[in-house]
C-alpha cells in the first residue's frame, strides 16, 4: 500500500529546496503551496510570471494534485489558457509519480516560449515599419515614369512655357519703353 502523507513530505522537503525563494506553504491540512515560476529575462529584460498554487488530495500521486494560477504578470489570457492545459497535460502523463517539479518544469518551459513569442512579435513589428518606412521612401524619390508619349507632352509644355515666358517679356519691355517715353 502506498504511503500518501510519506510521498507528499518527501516531495515538499525537495521542492523546498529546489525552489527556495519562490515556495511558500499556505496549509498543511489539506497540503497546500505555491511556487512563483518566472520565465529567464528576454533581450529587453521582459518578463512573463506565473503564481502556481498547488494542493494535494488525498491519494496524490496516484490522483493529479488541484492547481491553480493565483497571479500573473505580463500574460494574455489565451496564455493562461494554454498554461492550464499544460498543466492537465503533464499531470495526466504523471500520474503515480510525484509530479510537481515537473508541472513547474513544464510551466518554466512554457513561460520562455512566451518571452521568445513577445519578441519576435516586436521584431516582426519593426521589421514592417522599417519596410513601410522603405516603401514611402520610394514612394518621394520615384517620380514620374518617363514614356515616350508623357515625355513629348513634357516637351511640348515646356514649349508652350517657353512661349509664355518670352511674351511677357516682350510686353514688359513694350511697357517699359511706352513709360520712358511719356
Amino acid at each position: 500500500m502506498t504511503d500518501y502523507a510519506e510521498e507528499q513530505r518527501n516531495e515538499l522537503e525537495a521542492i523546498e529546496s529546489i525552489y527556495p525563494d519562490s515556495f511558500t506553504v499556505l496549509s498543511d491540512n489539506p497540503t497546500s503551496f505555491t511556487i512563483t515560476v518566472t520565465s529567464d529575462a528576454g533581450e529587453d529584460g521582459e518578463i512573463v510570471e506565473t503564481l502556481l498554487k498547488f494542493t494535494y488530495v488525498e491519494k496524490y500521486p496516484d490522483e493529479a494534485p488541484l492547481w491553480e494560477i493565483q497571479s500573473q504578470e505580463n500574460l494574455e489570457d489565451v496564455d493562461v489558457g494554454e498554461i492550464l492545459t499544460l498543466l492537465q497535460q503533464q499531470a495526466e502523463e504523471n500520474l503515480g509519480m510525484v509530479m510537481i517539479f515537473t508541472l513547474v518544469t513544464a510551466v518554466q518551459e512554457k513561460l520562455n516560449e512566451i518571452v521568445d513569442v513577445m519578441k519576435n512579435r516586436r521584431e516582426e513589428e519593426k521589421e514592417r515599419r522599417e519596410r513601410e518606412l522603405e516603401e514611402a521612401e520610394k514612394v518621394l524619390f520615384q517620380g514620374t515614369v518617363v514614356t515616350i508619349e508623357n515625355f513629348l507632352h513634357g516637351k511640348r509644355g515646356l514649349s508652350e512655357v517657353d512661349g509664355a515666358e518670352e511674351k511677357r517679356q516682350k510686353e514688359e519691355e513694350q511697357g517699359g519703353q511706352t513709360q520712358t517715353h511719356r
